[in-house]
């Protein structure tokens, strides 16, 4: 949370001094940068033990399910919206800027980056390692990436960046006393569902930072959860 607030104050003060058009241009090369994040995630597809517990070609299927489900349960659910909302509360809450184009970037801040900065990998393996007591490694390692690119988002987003360490301090937390209780017994596998069904939704956040298509990631959320639950029945039976 630390490294997302330094390296947001960070780039508020150097994108303040960039035009606008050099600040739309930082927001596409962050677009590309995160369908590059997005591929490594999706590459747990083809990890050996989720398709030795599942079949070659249930992966995809599995992935497949999860996310059209979930976003099924999260349309109905209004996450994305929800989401928003918050994100103009604290806009209204802690930013003295004025207009539509200032909130607009805020709230696209503060969602971008909650949901990039919760879907990846290390947030849920960090977490759980953490929990587990197996050493803050992949964690501090993450802080270090969240605050590189918490510079890059904030330069081009503003301080509604900063306020996404709020969101991952209630995800990881939360992940992290999971850990505590549920973690020894997380199948590898179930990880990587998880993973590749995040790396997808990922896909989703570098095409909205292109600006090519505004798909509603948020509502796509329950998808982390329908994954391992789908393969962890598959491995059963």
């Amino acid at each position: 949370m630390a490294a997302i607030v330094i390296g947001s104050g960070i780039g508020v003060i150097a994108g303040s001094r960039l035009p606008d058009r050099t600040r739309d241009l930082i927001s596409q090369a962050l677009g590309l940068v995160v369908l590059v994040v997005a591929a490594l995630n999706v590459a747990a597809l083809f990890d050996a033990e989720w398709i030795d517990d599942v079949g070659s070609s249930a992966p995809i299927l599995i992935v497949l399910a999860s996310v059209v489900i979930g976003g099924v349960i999260g349309s109905l659910l209004r996450i994305e919206q929800r989401l928003e909302g918050i994100g103009g509360w604290l806009q209204t809450r802690f930013s003295r800027s004025s207009g539509t184009e200032a909130r607009r970037r805020f709230i696209e801040g503060f969602v971008d980056a909650s949901l990039l900065f919760c879907i990846g990998p290390l947030a849920i393996l960090g977490a759980l390692s953490d929990g587990l007591g197996e050493g803050i490694e992949q964690l501090a390692l993450k802080s270090t990436l969240d605050g590189v690119a918490s510079i890059a988002f904030a330069a081009s987003l503003g301080w509604g960046v900063a306020l996404s360490a709020i969101a991952v301090g209630i995800v990881q937390g939360t992940l992290t006393i999971l850990g505590v209780f549920l973690g020894a017994v997380v199948a590898a596998s179930a990880v990587s569902a998880i993973t590749a069904t995040g790396g997808v939704l990922i896909i989703g956040i570098g095409l909205r930072l292109l600006r090519i298509s505004t798909i509603a990631v948020g509502d796509l959320l329950p998808a982390l959860v329908i994954a391992p639950v789908i393969t962890v029945v598959l491995t059963l039976l």
